[in-house]
């Protein structure tokens, strides 16, 4: 569920397609999006059964250890694109406000965070053109966590 009021739009990224954007001024700190409606969750390995193109695959996100969680009616939520200078942070299904969002702006999260331990996105960051490669759970959870309580003070 996507708490401030939004729109989805062509994105800003060159070749992300569409992305989510805040139709009001977000503070700081404030929870954009909190998970609802998860009716289907998998172990990584039998994902990863699937094709690489897949629908299973392509909605998929990690959503804690080597568990994922499937959305295939792609949600607005979907559009969340990918940043290495994010203004949003993925912990445990809620993507929180960075910093101050005003309105108009995209919101961006790291995708490293919520893809597999070692998975490499098919796309390369559109402003580094660094590869996105998913980071180890211990290390997601620990950066997440840190983040939230420097974010929340």
């Amino acid at each position: 569920m996507i708490l401030p009021r939004y729109r989805v739009a062509a994105s800003g990224i060159a070749g992300a397609g569409k992305g989510l954007f805040a139709d009001e001024a977000i503070a700081r700190g404030r929870v954009i999006i909190a998970p609802d409606n998860i009716h289907t969750v998998w172990p990584e390995s039998k994902l990863r059964t699937f094709a690489r193109d897949s629908i299973e695959v392509e909605s998929s996100v990690r959503w804690f250890e080597d568990q994922f969680s499937l959305t295939p009616e792609w949600s607005d939520e979907c559009f969340v694109n990918h940043s290495f200078a994010p203004n949003a942070l993925w912990h445990l299904g809620f993507i929180f406000a960075l910093r101050e969002i005003a309105t108009g702006e995209e919101i961006l999260m790291d995708y490293r965070h919520v893809i597999g331990s070692g998975e490499v996105m098919p796309f390369k960051d559109s402003q580094t053109g660094r590869e996105i490669v998913g980071l180890p759970w211990p290390q997601v959870l620990h950066d997440s966590a840190q983040q939230l309580v420097t974010l929340l003070g």
